[in-house]
Formats: structure tokens, sequence, C-alpha cells
């Protein structure tokens, strides 16, 4: 007897399916959910976005360089867009060769403008022939928002970390005793320290509670030392962190109260995020 060879090839077109037995096709009507999916076949062009254009921003030459739309806050020449903290009078720190050197007797210093969501950029250094350990060695910080006189808002702590012990959450790299740093990439005194942040600013309510807390993302010298950690309030050398209500806020540069070498500032800039 002669066989009729037999195929199982379903081939799906509209409401109808083909089943093929031999030469004699067999049509099959489909439930209106597999016609729906046969029609309604998912297309790429239904998941591409194109408005809005991203502004265009050109890189720095270096990656430590400006790029073009961050505000320079030092560039190594003036101190133009720093006063003090105290009476906000213009700062009155050394600048020479490029650098801004803390002046310990003119106290912190903080900017002219305020700021609310940013991506920073700061180098530091401390001196070759820095003195003193633990907290009393190169000691400053970078306040991501300062909000009042002193040590008021929310600082990233400067140090020499370098071989120098202290307690974790108060050395380079921390938000001041509220995160340790992921790692320690410090370098030795005398070469530069490089501080890269994005910091999100907390919102508040009407009211004056908190609506959502503080961000920060923090890379030390190309490393992740912070990544994206919930602030529990500001940052507070005795007792405990908390929130108050504000706006937009300066950043503030420490000039801390420690016997050792005052430490220097270089190339600082910053763009402004939504």
């Amino acid at each position: 007897m002669k066989r009729i060879p037999f195929s199982r090839t379903l081939a799906v077109s509209g409401a109808f399916a083909a089943l093929v037995v031999g030469t004699a096709p067999l049509l099959i009507q489909l439930p209106a959910s597999a016609q729906a999916t046969a029609q309604a076949a998912p297309k790429p062009e239904e998941t591409e976005v194109w408005e809005p254009v991203p502004k265009v921003v050109t890189p720095g030459a270096t990656p430590t360089a400006a790029p073009s739309d961050a505000i320079v806050l030092f560039d190594g020449k003036n101190q133009d867009e720093w006063v003090s903290v105290k009476d906000k009078s213009p700062a009155k720190w050394t600048v020479a060769d490029g650098t801004m050197t803390v002046s310990k007797g003119e106290g912190s210093i903080e900017t002219k403008r305020e700021f609310k969501n940013y991506q920073l950029h700061v180098e530091w250094k401390v001196p070759e022939n820095i003195t003193g350990s633990g907290q009393a060695r190169g000691n400053s910080g970078v306040f991501l928002a300062s909000t009042g006189t002193g040590d008021a808002g929310y600082e990233l702590q400067v140090l020499d970390s370098y071989n120098n012990k202290t307690y974790v959450n108060g050395m380079a790299g921390s938000l001041y005793k509220q995160a340790i740093p992921l790692a320690n990439p410090g370098r030795k005194p005398g070469e530069w320290q490089v501080y890269d942040i994005v910091w999100t600013a907390p919102t508040f309510e009407t009211d004056g509670s908190l609506k959502t807390p503080a961000y920060a993302t923090v890379f030390f010298n190309g490393v992740v030392v912070e990544n994206h950690f919930e602030l529990k309030g500001e940052t507070r050398y005795i007792g405990k962190p908390f929130y108050k209500a504000f706006d937009k806020a300066p950043i503030k540069l420490q000039a801390h109260g420690d016997k050792s070498e005052p430490l220097s500032f270089r190339n600082i800039w910053v763009r402004e995020l939504p």
C-alpha cells in the first residue's frame, strides 16, 4: 500500500489556520484571542521615544576638566565664587600656583550661589609634610549643602586617610558619621585626590516635614565609595542626625581647627541637575 505523507505544519493567516495533510489543506477557524495575537504583533517603533532631545554637552578635554555646561567654582585664579561663612565677606583663603589653600584663621568658605541637585567635581591635597594623626591630620570637609554657620549641613569628609587610623565613619570618603566608605582609595600625602559627587537634595512638605531624603553617590579617585546612600539628616559631630527644611543651599569648604598643616583645593566645578 502506498503511504501518504503527513505534515503537522500550521500556517496562520488572519482568522484561519491551514493544517496540511498530504497535499490537501484543511482550514480551521481560530478563536478570537488567537486572531488578535496574530494581527497585533508588536513593532520596534512602538517603544521608540524621539522627544525631548537631550541637550548637547561638550565634555572636558580631560576626564577631570569641566564640561561645557558646568559652573566653574575655582579655576586656579581667584575666589570670586566664594564668601566667608561667618559674615559673607569675600573669601580670604590663599590663592597661588593654581591652588586655593585653607587659611584656618579666616574660617570656612562657601559658594555665593545656591544649588539643589548637582554633579560636583573637587580636587584636594594634604601637604607632603603633613603632621598629626587621626582627625587631627589634614582635616577638612566638602559640605554638599551648607544650611547655616559653622558646620551646619551635609559633610563629605576630607582627611588624610593614607595609613592614618581613625573611626571609619569619619575617614576620607565618609558622609560624616553616617556612611562608612566602601573602600579606601586615598593617595599618599602630597598627591592630588579627586572627588566626583552626585548630590540629590532632600525635599520638604509645606509644614517643614521631610518629603524625600537626601542621597549621595561619591567617587573617590575613580572608585565608588558611596553608592546612592540615603542620609538620615544633617551630619553632626555630636548627637543624632536630623532634617531641617531648606530649598537650595551653598556648597561649603571647611577650615578645620586641627593643628596640622593646611590643605589645598583646585579645579572645582558643578553641573546643576533636574
